[in-house]
């Protein structure tokens, strides 16, 4: 007898989740006044109004819709360093001189049609090939990413509004699964862990647990280390994830990691946390 294995990425769970996120993030923006949405961000260049144009466009782009043209070359912005970050400009400045509020309700009415589109999708529709933000993979892989860039823009519009809540539950669960996935390649690449390192991170706070990596020609996420760990780091998962999406930096928080072992492998483990775009 043989039994079916649950997919990597399933539709249900990913689609419910997202759906999830998108509520939540309206449920922030909802009573903003006109200047809240001016506010600055932790992402350089950005403004809480900023942050809500870039959901947009990219959920507008998986929607079918064409990037806007703009009359600046967003290249030539300190805080655009590729080809990502200009696509995500052009929508920013395509909607930098609309009120807040009108944002707002662009935000809505591209979510709606997000969820007229995602509620017909199949499993079979999540397992097909597409194209992402890290390469080819699947549409699920593309929709879990999705949950992860709109949770840790709610941290953006929460530390820049200072609206805080819980960092914890099966968003964050889902959303943490992307960070977890890049540890290896931030061990062994960014922060250059030598041949034979074994690197133990242990994270408190509303998204406990332990993470390993072992280095043996290459650096590997693993259940259990082989032996005593070379490099122990410790920190809250709001931190962690946090770091890990560039919005802050080591050297300004090292009270608040606590690092074992090898500390010099460690310290360049944490400086060089951020994996994303």
């Amino acid at each position: 007898m043989t039994t079916e294995s649950s997919p990597e990425f399933p539709v249900e769970t990913i689609r419910s989740l997202l759906f999830e996120q998108f509520a939540v993030i309206d449920d922030l923006l909802a009573d903003l006044d006109t200047d809240s949405w001016f506010t600055p961000s932790t992402l350089p260049g950005w403004t809480v109004k900023d942050i809500v144009a870039h959901l947009i466009g990219t959920e507008s782009l998986l929607a079918g819709e064409q990037t806007p043209h703009v009359d600046i070359d967003v290249h030539a912005l300190g805080h655009v360093h590729n080809e990502i970050g200009a696509l995500n400009e052009r929508w920013v400045e395509s909607l930098r001189g609309t009120p807040g509020a009108d944002v707002l309700d662009r935000y809505r009415r591209i979510v709606a049609r997000r969820r007229d589109q995602l509620a017909t999708m199949t499993q079979e529709w999540f397992d097909a090939p597409a194209q992402t933000p890290v390469g080819p993979a699947t549409y699920g892989r593309f929709m879990r990413i999705r949950v992860f860039d709109c949770w840790m823009h709610e941290l953006d519009l929460r530390d820049a509004l200072g609206l805080p809540g819980d960092e914890g539950g099966a968003r964050a669960e889902l959303a943490i699964t992307e960070v977890v996935g890049s540890l290896a390649y931030v061990v062994g690449k960014l922060g250059k862990a030598p041949d034979g390192a074994r690197i133990s991170v242990e994270l408190t706070g509303p998204l406990t647990r332990t993470l390993h990596v072992e280095v043996h020609g290459r650096a590997a996420l693993v259940p259990e280390l082989s032996g005593e760990a070379t490099s122990t780091i410790a920190l809250d998962s709001g931190l962690f994830a946090r770091l890990a999406g560039g919005r802050v930096r080591a050297f300004d928080h090292l009270d608040e990691i606590t690092l074992g072992g090898d500390t010099t492998v460690g310290r360049r483990i944490v400086d060089n946390l951020a994996f994303t775009i």
